[in-house]
């Protein structure tokens, strides 16, 4: 059987998120059907608690795992976890990634380059224009607008991209395979055609309330910059927005008249220090798009060499100095120095100031392209 099983399996355990998992990786060499099929006392050993262990103990005498993945393929849900290249760099960049994601369509290199675009589900007619028209011309850059399918806003951001021809994603607070709301069912499928429907929920989870700001954090997680166009004052828009400052992204909010329900969440969020944005371009310079075709320009023209993918090698996960790469690449100062600099114009490395560089090159992907 194919082990993402396994993950699927401790994915329906309630209580076992990206913490315990890690711990029980670590417990079990990275075995993960090892830990699904240890006893009770190797599970608590492995720092499950009493509760926990009862809850898997449960699942798996309920589960048929080898009927779900058979149920899962034949629906056309790819199962993605940590250990798959293709998982997203920006949500594995987050803290505590969700360690299982399923989705429908499919996610390409060029969705790191993304934005969250979310508000309320009480769209204004003003609401409305600056959404359709920010989607748009994120589009037109290439670059994917990512948000929650919900009514109003969320909506509305999808179709705008579609309708430019660009690509989208959708994050569920269900299983992909419940799509919420039902009327955005069609929209759900066209989505899936031109980007992906995701969901760190196994499929036939419902839409419970509760799921909806785990949910935020994803968005925002594969997200460069979160754009809330509208939001009253407990909009679950602003959850993502704290979500996206606590990852270190971009959050610009538009404002709107003072005395309009509908942005009296954005005007606070410029209050406290969000970038307000006054046209589209805003987004475009908060992401600094320039650069980023620059890069995507450089990588299609002058594809990775083998001296840049050994110098990646060298450089491992830490930041390392030119003068330590020469030593111990054995090569010239002035042939690492070259490299360096082309590598940056790639997007490969940045510069950590002192001629010291960081390596961008994910742990279990080939590049961050």
């Amino acid at each position: 059987m194919d082990p993402k099983i396994y993950w699927i399996g401790f994915n329906y355990v309630k209580g076992i998120g990206a913490v315990r998992l890690q711990a029980l990786l670590d417990a079990f060499n990275g075995d993960l059907q090892a830990a699904w099929e240890a006893p009770y006392d190797q599970l608590r050993q492995a720092g499950l608690s009493t509760r926990l262990v009862e809850g898997v103990i449960k699942v798996r005498a309920e589960l048929d795992l080898e009927r779900i993945w058979q149920r899962t393929a034949a629906a056309g849900i790819q199962v993605l976890t940590w250990q798959d290249e293709s998982y997203p760099r920006l949500l594995r960049e987050i803290y505590q990634p969700p360690p299982v994601i399923y989705l429908r369509g499919e996610i390409l290199p060029e969705d790191e380059t993304a934005v969250a675009v979310v508000g309320t589900r009480r769209i204004t007619a003003y609401g409305r224009q600056v959404t359709e028209e920010l989607a748009s011309v994120l589009a037109r850059h290439q670059v994917t607008v990512v948000s929650g399918l919900a009514r109003g806003t969320d909506a509305s951001a999808h179709q705008a991209a579609l309708r430019a021809g660009g690509r989208t994603i959708a994050v569920l607070g269900s299983g992909v395979d419940r799509i919420y709301p039902p009327e955005h069912r069609r929209l759900a499928m066209e989505i899936a055609e031109s980007g992906a429907i995701i969901s760190d929920y196994p499929p036939g989870t419902p839409p419970e309330s509760a799921n909806f700001p785990p949910r935020n954090r994803i968005i925002s997680g594969l997200s460069l910059a979160t754009v809330v166009v509208e939001a009253g004052e407990t909009s679950g828009a602003l959850i993502t927005a704290n979500f996206a400052l606590e990852q270190g992204r971009e959050v610009l909010a538009v404002p709107g008249l003072i005395t309009a329900p509908s942005s009296k969440g954005t005007n606070r969020l410029i209050h406290s220090g969000a970038r307000p944005l006054l046209s589209p371009e805003d987004v475009l310079e908060a992401i600094n798009i320039r650069v980023v075709n620059t890069q995507r320009m450089a990588r299609r023209l002058l594809p990775v060499d083998e001296l840049e993918t050994r110098l990646l090698d060298i450089m491992g996960e830490g930041s390392m100095a030119a003068d330590e790469l020469s030593f111990l690449s054995g090569l010239p100062i002035e042939k690492v120095s070259a490299t360096l600099a082309m590598m940056e114009l790639k997007g490969l490395i940045r510069n950590a100031g002192g001629m010291s560089y960081i390596s961008l090159r994910d742990e279990n992907s080939e590049y961050r392209i």
